[in-house]
């Protein structure tokens, strides 16, 4: 029997023929999944409010205006209240997951205050909510064929528009997505 293949740092880009609101046309990083189960973030999903918009909510003041008008994203339907930042660098803070090398979710509000500060990681992406699948649910998706998978790329997560990126992590496998059939079948 061959050790299951977990798929942390990896990409997960909804099949055309994803019919679930919370996934249709989403790109996905795993951050972690495990034999318990898995935990991502949307990272194409925009909200209609800023990072400056939450960095005043929470009493926090930066005069990076890149930053300022940065868009939230919407991570996914889990906990949607609770806020992930997705950033670069080596940097832990209070609450960090390292995803790869190099790349890290935190939750924590001090990596929020040395953004703010100027402190902070390079590039960051500030998530509200996550996808998680419990033991097995993903892995069963994946048999399913809902999902596309590709290793992260981080000018995907970071640098291209939010708009473009369902299609550009489709073109890292090979895939145009207008070309694909929405049935699947298995040898």
């Amino acid at each position: 029997m061959t050790a299951p293949a977990f798929l942390a740092n990896q990409l997960l880009i909804a099949m055309p023929s994803m019919l679930d609101p919370n996934f249709a046309r989403t790109v996905t990083l795993v951050c972690q999944h495990d034999a318990n189960g898995a935990l991502g973030i949307v990272v194409n999903r925009t909200a209609p409010i800023s990072i400056g918009d939450v960095m005043r909510q929470l009493g926090l003041e930066s005069s990076n205006g890149r930053l300022e008008s940065a868009p939230v994203f919407l991570g996914g339907p889990v906990q949607p209240e609770r806020g992930f930042v997705l950033h670069d660098g080596d940097r832990d803070f209070d609450s960090t997951l390292t995803v790869a090398p190099g790349l890290k979710l935190t939750t924590s509000r001090d990596v929020l205050a040395a953004l703010a500060a100027g402190d902070g990681p390079e590039r960051a992406l500030l998530a509200l909510g996550y996808a998680g699948w419990g033991a097995g649910q993903l892995d069963a998706e994946l048999r399913d064929n809902a999902w596309l998978t590709v290793e992260a790329d981080r000018a995907l997560v970071f640098d291209i528009a939010p708009e473009a990126r369902w299609e550009a992590a489709a073109r890292l496998v090979g895939v145009d997505l207008a070309r694909l059939s929405g049935e699947a079948g298995h040898a």
